[in-house]
């Protein structure tokens, strides 16, 4: 009781001294300032002062229409940026860049990163130009900064360069394969090294735009480790989380400003371990927890008619979402949904396909971010996977020069990307986001 009230009248002291030194010089006296950066204050994202709570997106190939070589395209990404926030879609989640993908695999071009160490300047000043719109816009961003699947190099770029050989490719039949392959990563030292170099030489970059180095940057809402990180395998667990650990540790060190997250899809990102999902989120320099759903892959809707599956999925969803609200409350930190998807009608992959179920879905998903928001509880936020906008699906089969949707190489092409003229689902985002923002 001593301790607390003598710092209550010592505050009080600075605070009288505050008010007449003010009146005395005619100047005002100085307001606390709130953070140009987005914290975390216990169950809390905090913007501004104040809890947030928002509806984002997936818009993974940003840098790359940012970018002035072959594949950039600034009038899109202009156009893309102004359609979101049009809406009330701010927090986007963002590929930091490719790595040099597998011969066996349809990925991401061009690459970011060809070969350990060497990077592209023309995609890093595309990753720059991309935060400075962002904060012209008021926009924020969560930057991964690699993945543990092929479609952008991802764990096989590193395994690969350790001497693995090429990494099998993880649609379809090859999965198992992939998954045996990838398992090897969080087990080889030098494959890490690399990935923490690169880490290392990302978080420290000096903004070419702006001039602020990346840790002064307030268009970045987090730094996450990787897209769906797996120990690809119960054996590995420990090994996991230590390689969590390191990387959330480096990234702090270099920038204590930003928060930093994980990217995983919970408990089926933990070889569904609920213990392992609570111990990497549960480290100090992890700020939130993170949630992937995504039914039809995951069996509970059927992939050829998802349709017949809706009510299934959404309970499902739902059981899923409240495991993972119970063992944020128990860390006392929030949790975003940052990816979560639904097909057209039949599964279908032609724009024509109606999106009234997934419309459901959407909807079911938006109910539990504005309820949370209303009661001022953990979920902070959602990102819909994807924003394709103004982009058009070539063919099922992405090909260097085709547009980019938000569905990766690897999937066919218009699958789960919300187009401009979905204009049932963006009416249903743009209520949703204005509800949120009350």
């Amino acid at each position: 009781m001593y301790t607390i009230k003598a710092k209550f009248l010592s505050i009080s002291a600075i605070a009288l001294f505050t008010m007449l030194f003010a009146s005395c010089t005619g100047k005002p006296a100085q307001q606390p300032q709130h953070s140009k950066f987005i914290t975390v204050d216990g169950t809390h994202i905090v913007r501004d002062g104040k809890p947030y709570y928002f509806i984002g997106t997936n818009f993974w190939s940003a840098p790359i229409l940012a970018s002035t070589g072959s594949a950039g395209n600034r009038e899109r990404l202009h156009k893309e940026l102004d359609a979101l926030k049009s809406i009330g879609v701010e927090n986007l989640r963002i590929l930091v860049g490719a790595e040099a993908g597998s011969a066996n695999a349809n990925s991401v071009q061009p690459y970011l990163q060809p070969r350990p160490g060497e990077l592209n300047d023309t995609l890093l000043i595309g990753l720059d130009y991309t935060l400075a719109e962002l904060e012209k816009r008021g926009m924020s961003a969560v930057l991964y900064l690699t993945n543990s699947w092929d479609w952008s190099g991802g764990f096989g770029f590193y395994l690969r360069e350790c001497g693995y050989g090429d990494s099998p490719n993880a649609s379809g039949e090859g999965y198992n394969d992939y998954v045996k392959y990838s398992a090897d990563f969080v087990r080889c030292d030098s494959a890490k090294e690399m990935y923490y170099n690169h880490v290392r030489k990302i978080v420290s970059r000096k903004n070419s735009i702006t001039g602020r180095d990346y840790k002064d940057e307030p268009a970045i809402m987090s730094w996450q480790i990787c897209n769906e990180p797996r120990p690809f395998g119960k054996e590995n667990k420990e090994l996991f989380a230590e390689w969590i650990a390191k990387t959330a540790k480096i990234i702090k060190e270099i920038d204590g400003n930003h928060l930093v997250s994980t990217g995983s899809e919970g408990l089926y990102g933990c070889e569904v371990d609920e213990q392992l999902c609570e111990q990497i989120h549960s480290n100090p320099d992890i700020d939130y927890l993170t949630v992937h759903i995504w039914p039809v892959n995951w069996g509970w809707a059927p992939r050829t008619a998802p349709d017949s599956g809706i009510v299934n999925a959404c309970e499902r969803s739902g059981k899923y979402i409240d495991l993972h609200v119970a063992m944020s409350k128990r860390m006392n930190k929030p949790m975003v949904i940052e990816e979560f998807g639904f097909s057209r009608r039949g599964n279908s992959y032609s724009l024509d396909a109606d999106v009234q179920t997934r419309d459901k879905f959407y909807s079911y998903i938006f109910d539990h971010v504005k309820k949370s928001a209303a009661d001022k509880n953990v979920i902070a936020g959602c990102n819909f996977w994807g924003w394709g906008g103004a982009g058009r699906p070539a063919a099922e089969v992405w090909s260097a020069g085709d547009d980019f949707l938000c569905d990766p190489p690897h999937e066919p092409q218009g699958w789960y990307s919300v187009f401009d003229c979905d204009s049932t689902t963006i009416a249903l985002i743009k209520e949703s986001t204005a509800e949120i923002s009350k």
